[in-house]
């Protein structure tokens, strides 16, 4: 049914737990796995007239980000490696992940988009917002949603 699926992680804990159960998916499906992690972009300090010697150039931001990215994807690329699945990991930058990860998922031809949610609700998802959500709202693609279950008195 699904052929390559995007899994996406930002290196949280939720994520972590979302990329596994994407990955076990994935095997049940037999489909390729492509790990997204979108970080945000460089962004030059505002009303500063002199750069602070301090402030990472924006070569070192992009490199230190990327390993930042390859250190949250290779947990979801070890776990596809050992079921046996075809994967890749991509580090994109954007300051609106969501569109950032619909581009990726139309870019790279991926079948399904699989991703987790913090489980808020009311208004702490209204005005917080969601990833998930704006990620929902601007594809057309199937997107499965995993939502971590919190025990009861957690």
């Amino acid at each position: 049914m699904y052929r390559k699926i995007l899994i996406t992680t930002d290196g949280s804990a939720v994520s972590k737990h979302t990329a596994c159960a994407g990955v076990d998916f994935a095997k049940q499906m037999g489909a390729d796995v492509l790990a997204l992690y979108v970080a945000p972009e460089y962004q030059y300090p505002v009303y500063v007239e002199i750069i602070p010697p301090s402030y990472p150039s924006e070569e070192e931001y992009l490199a230190q980000m990327r390993r930042v990215g390859q250190e949250h994807l290779d947990s979801v690329l070890r776990a596809a490696q050992d079921a046996g699945l075809r994967c890749e990991g991509m580090t994109a930058f954007a300051d609106a992940a969501a569109l950032k990860i619909v581009e990726v998922a139309e870019q790279r031809q991926c079948d399904l988009i699989f991703m987790g949610s913090h489980g808020r609700s009311g208004w702490g998802q209204l005005l917080l917002g969601s990833v998930t959500n704006k990620v929902l709202s601007h594809t057309s693609k199937p997107v499965l949603v995993h939502r971590l279950i919190k025990e009861p008195g957690t």
